[in-house]
């Protein structure tokens, strides 16, 4: 047990000031961070219901959906992940997984978690979704309840074809699940166009906001199945039977948990920032900065793991240079620069770099420095490149869009 001398010689923490370009968390606008330290009030305040409001109809334009039940669940996208599968999956119920990097293996766990049987559609790890492999599947279950695919695999930094795969779903009478942890803000998440009916994402990707919730939106067929469910919910929490009580339109709500109060006004800031700037322009502005970063990535001769077609804009995947020391890097990098970039999951651990450019990350200062910092660590290590070559491919790419670097 540890002694009071002990515990009176712990200080309270100074976190380090880190510029964050890897998977996830992002930079955090200081408008966020204010919003995150006003003071507390109850969650069933009727001011706090006033604000939970707002934040579902700006999830809604976030999301670009109509549905009613669209709302943060208190957990970070994990829990929103779980949230989907275990009120739309019944034991028994057969669902078509696709997965092409980790968090497609995670869909899989929940599936099986929740009783039900996983059919998978693999694809290699930084390919898209194939559309013709899940028509394949669903003509050989058509007794599938649902389809589940990763838009955004952040493992990867690869996007599938969303559309596409939502189509091929509702032709064969499933419903669809669409994690866009990665993808909501950052680039097009269309729910109501594509027809997705479940949808999970992340607070702190590109909305920029602290970690702990994960936004979810679910169409009027996905509650219809909810309310039809024979078995209960295995999660308590997370059923949404409850938490519809809570997060409802009503002014008088059911209590069910105390929210995370001060990360929901975070979350609202975060959201009428989105707004302010338009999701045009957001996905504008995630695109130009990758298209710089890309440019000074490929200056030093670094290659990319997705095709261009399919390359998220704000999660740039490229294969460690033979001869170089991934971890070597990744530490000098945070240690001699203060800046986070991330490792390869899985399969790809040790042999590609993920460099985020999420949110208020999204910015050119942070793909110079990034760009700057990165030639710098690799000539150290020995890796031939030519000095100052990144930087003005960058800076010749900000010319092209007419944006100036930092």
């Amino acid at each position: 047990m540890i002694s009071y001398a002990q515990a009176a010689n712990i200080v309270s923490f100074p976190p380090p000031q880190r510029t964050l370009m890897g998977p996830g968390p992002s930079d955090i606008h200081p408008r966020v961070i204010k919003a995150l330290g006003q003071p507390v009030i109850g969650h069933l305040d009727p001011a706090c219901v006033a604000m939970m409001d707002e934040l579902k109809a700006l999830l809604r334009y976030a999301f670009q959906t109509e549905n009613a039940l669209t709302f943060a669940v208190s957990g970070p996208g994990s829990v929103g992940m779980e949230t989907c599968f275990v009120n739309l999956v019944e034991p028994g119920d057969k669902v078509v997984v696709c997965r092409n990097g980790v968090f497609g293996g995670r869909m899989i766990e929940n599936v099986q978690r929740a009783g039900g049987t996983a059919v998978v559609v693999e694809d290699a790890w930084g390919e898209p979704v194939d559309p013709q492999k899940l028509e394949e599947a669903l003509k050989q279950h058509p007794d599938a309840k649902l389809v589940a695919f990763v838009h955004a695999e952040t493992s990867t930094g690869v996007q599938s074809d969303a559309a596409a795969l939502a189509a091929l779903a509702r032709a064969h009478g499933c419903l669809t699940i669409a994690d866009t942890v990665t993808s909501l803000g950052g680039t097009p998440v269309l729910l109501d166009a594509w027809g997705i009916d479940a949808s999970y994402s992340g607070s702190q990707k590109c909305l920029s906001c602290t970690p702990g919730l994960s936004p979810v939106s679910f169409s009027d067929r996905a509650v219809a199945r909810i309310k039809a469910r024979k078995s209960k919910v295995q999660s308590w929490f997370m059923d949404l039977n409850l938490v519809l009580e809570y997060w409802g339109g009503a002014t008088k709500r059911t209590y069910h948990h105390t929210a995370p109060v001060n990360s929901l006004y975070a979350l609202h800031e975060a959201l009428v920032m989105l707004a302010e700037e338009g999701l045009e322009n957001a996905w504008a502005r995630h695109r130009n900065n990758h298209l710089a970063l890309k440019a000074g990535l490929e200056a030093m001769g670094l290659k990319f793991l997705v095709r261009e077609e399919a390359r998220l804009p704000q999660l740039n995947a490229v294969h460690v240079p033979e001869g170089v020391a991934d971890a070597e890097v990744r530490t000098r990098l945070l240690t001699e620069y203060n800046l986070e970039i991330g490792a390869g999951l899985g399969p790809l651990a040790g042999k590609v770099w993920r460099f985020g450019l999420m949110g208020y990350s999204s910015r050119p200062e942070n793909v110079m420095l990034c760009l700057a910092a990165l030639e710098s660590v690799l000539a150290g290590s020995g890796y031939a490149l030519t000095a100052g070559a990144a930087a003005a491919a960058a800076r010749d790419a900000y010319a092209a869009q007419g944006t100036v670097a930092a």
